[in-house]
């Protein structure tokens, strides 16, 4: 992880206890508090890959972002409000925040103390938090939002682009741009407001609830009302082509392209109705409100191609039809049912690019079994059975090709093991059973092995936990 620049300075000056020298340091505690006890929050909640991310002691319901942002001068002003229940008596908790500078925390409409280190924001609410008791936090923020370079040395976060930014969150991008519970255990709905100069547009999940342009400044409001971890918010910036539609099941299309990336999308933008239909047979009914797409204009900032960002994955260029229909296959597979650790993104991606094989079939190109054979004899890519999908072991493999390739073979040894009925109600099922919540490779394991009478113990262990290039099980 990147090291904050604006840490450990706290602009305001905390509030006087009023205490006397005399006093112990527990009356002083309990006169800052109101008397209140329990628990300081933890920073990080033990993720196996990325142990630093996320906090403990409540649980986040609501982010309301008001972000203003100066495209010329890359300057942000910010006032998040986030909603939250306290999991155990707090006098203390603890936001993701890398970068920006915090003027002002309120908890409960009350001056909050705070501090900075590292990514952590750390606050003291002026009276200590219930067990139970919802609480609502703001933070005033400001500066200039910077990317990031992950483990795997791949960018992401808030990237400035000739004319906005491309925002991406995985793993752990959000944090550049509002603070939060950033882990993907931590789900919760969104609203956001975003004031950028006239002739710029600024997208984000969900539905656009209203678009405003006064001296000089559009303001565009949007509502994400389903749960959504926040390596999934985005907040894209730039000048874009805008396209609205609706599937002929009625289900709204918001899509915003640069134009230089216009061409090229067209085609495979095209077919989104067509994609979202036929992976709703598969897969049972698309999970959100709306979809759409985001392509931007990112030359030399961004060696990856798209993240599944809910209702509107964003592509750092023009994508091509697989990849449409890949990103497609996460908002049911990763953003309605979401990996409870980093631990568990193959749950994400081998349904993915199992969705690409099926596609590719569809379009005459080899079945998955074909597509299985050639990644199993070739012997060009070591790095395919560099590690278990089930234990990456390192942050730097969260998003490794056995994640991707091993995870989809794993699916096609599980379809030829129940047989095709099966495997395909699985498909269904699993994302209904877990719509909308988190589950990891314990649940997957047992929810196949409740649908059939297969003893699947052997296959799970070899494919998804196996060190090396597997034994074939069937």
């Amino acid at each position: 992880m990147s090291a904050d620049p604006g840490s450990a300075v706290n602009r305001r000056p905390l509030r006087s206890c009023g205490a006397t020298a005399a006093l112990s340091v527990a009356l002083l505690l309990s006169a800052c508090t109101g008397g209140a006890r329990g628990a300081a929050g933890s920073g990080g909640v033990g993720d196996p890959l990325f142990p630093s991310l996320g906090n403990g002691g409540y649980q986040v319901g609501h982010y309301g972002l008001d972000l203003d942002y100066d495209i010329k001068k890359r300057h942000l002003d910010a006032t998040a409000e986030i909603t939250a229940t306290a999991k155990a008596d707090l006098r203390s908790f603890q936001l993701d925040l890398q970068g920006l500078r915090v003027t002002e925390v309120q908890v409960d409409g009350e001056d909050a103390e705070f501090s900075r280190k590292g990514h952590k924001l750390t606050v003291r609410p002026a009276e200590g938090l219930r067990k139970g008791a919802e609480f609502r936090t703001r933070v005033d923020y400001d500066g200039t939002p910077q990317e990031m370079t992950d483990p795997d040395k791949s960018t992401e976060g808030w990237v400035k682009t000739h004319d906005g930014a491309f925002v991406s969150g995985e793993p752990a991008g959000s944090m550049t741009w509002f603070p939060g519970n950033n882990h993907p255990g931590d789900k919760a709905t969104y609203d956001f407001t975003i004031t950028v100069p006239k002739g710029y547009t600024a997208v984000a999940n969900g539905e656009l609830r209203s678009e405003r342009t006064a001296k000089g400044h559009t303001t565009f409001r949007w509502h994400n009302g389903r749960p959504m971890a926040s390596y999934l918010a985005t907040a894209t910036i730039g000048k874009f082509e805008v396209h609205t539609s609706r599937t002929p099941d009625g289900l709204p299309l918001y899509v915003a392209v640069d134009p230089a990336e216009a061409k090229a999308s067209k085609g495979p933008l095209e077919k989104l109705p067509e994609i979202v239909k036929w992976e709703t047979k598969l897969f049972g009914p698309y999970p959100f409100a709306s979809s759409g797409a985001i392509v931007d204009d990112t030359p030399k900032r961004i060696d990856w191609l798209a993240l599944e960002s809910q209702t509107k994955p964003v592509y750092a260029g023009a994508p091509d039809t697989v990849t449409v229909v890949h990103e497609m296959a996460h908002q049911w597979f990763g953003d309605s049912v979401t990996p409870k650790t980093w631990q568990d993104t193959w749950l994400n991606e081998s349904f993915a690019t199992y969705a690409e094989w099926l596609w590719e079939e569809r379009e005459g190109g080899k079945t998955p079994q074909q597509q299985f054979d050639v990644l199993y004899k070739d012997t060009t890519d070591p790095d395919r059975w560099a590690f278990p999908p089930g234990k990456p072991g390192q942050a730097e493999n969260v998003t490794g090709t056995p994640v991707y390739e091993r995870g989809a073979m794993l699916l096609q040894e599980l379809r030829n093991a129940v047989g095709d009925k099966t495997f395909f109600t699985i498909l269904r099922e699993w994302p209904a059973e877990y719509r909308y919540r988190n589950a990891d490779s314990a649940d997957f394991i047992a929810f196949c092995q409740e649908r059939t009478d297969v003893d699947l113990t052997g296959l799970f262990d070899t494919w998804l936990y196996g060190k090396g290039k597997p034994d074939r099980v069937h």
